[in-house]
């Protein structure tokens, strides 16, 4: 126990040491240029992750979900605005991007294991993982659509009936947000059958 506690010892007082060889000017500076290097790989990382290339790079979701969002008004429609994959599932607001990064890092545990790695196996989970999604954007507010979609901005005099009243009394009041409305707006829903309050 003594010589442990010599060793700690040793190292603290090593660590107090004043440096002989290097000015306090020199450390800090070389701090700060660490840590401008250590921030600007991080954001470049966080950035790289952030593009629809990145997402599809794995064939689960290039070969499953991409497909079919290929076929929606999110991908093609005649104002060309395209909705990509960190659009929707990605906060823009960074303290919320960086807990959005946290909970997805449970998907590379899924991509090592190959929980999802057929079609057959996505299907399998896909309810579960729409769950998850779908509990996601309810708890926050469906903050991902509310970046695109502003219920000020909308016109209700051109959208349908139906559409017109269920986002002026829902939408606007705050009752409902949008993923209770709009699952499989992007991508085919899962076999719904046995879930609660689905019609």
């Amino acid at each position: 126990m003594t010589k442990l506690m010599n060793l700690v010892r040793n190292f603290w007082g090593t660590m107090r040491r004043p440096s002989v060889h290097l000015s306090l000017g020199f450390l800090s500076i070389g701090g700060f240029v660490a840590g401008v290097i250590f921030w600007g790989g991080f954001n470049t990382a966080l950035e790289f992750t952030n593009t629809e290339s990145f997402c599809i790079s794995c064939h689960e979701m290039e070969n499953n979900v991409y497909q079919e969002l290929r076929t929606t008004v999110h991908f093609t429609n005649q104002s060309g605005v395209r909705a990509t994959c960190p659009d929707c599932h990605v906060p823009h607001d960074w303290t919320d991007k960086i807990a959005r990064k946290m909970q997805a890092s449970k998907e590379v545990w899924g991509k090592i294991f190959g929980t999802i790695n057929t079609r057959e196996k996505f299907l399998e989970k896909r309810l579960e993982l729409a769950k998850h999604e779908w509990s996601r954007l309810k708890s926050n507010d469906s903050l991902e659509c509310r970046n695109c979609h502003s219920a000020e901005s909308m016109d209700f005099s051109i959208q349908s009936p139906r559409a017109a009243e269920a986002h002026s009394t829902f939408l606007v009041t705050g009752e409902k947000t949008c993923i209770d409305c709009h699952k499989g707006i992007a991508h085919t829903l899962p076999n719904m059958a046995g879930v609660k309050g689905w019609n």
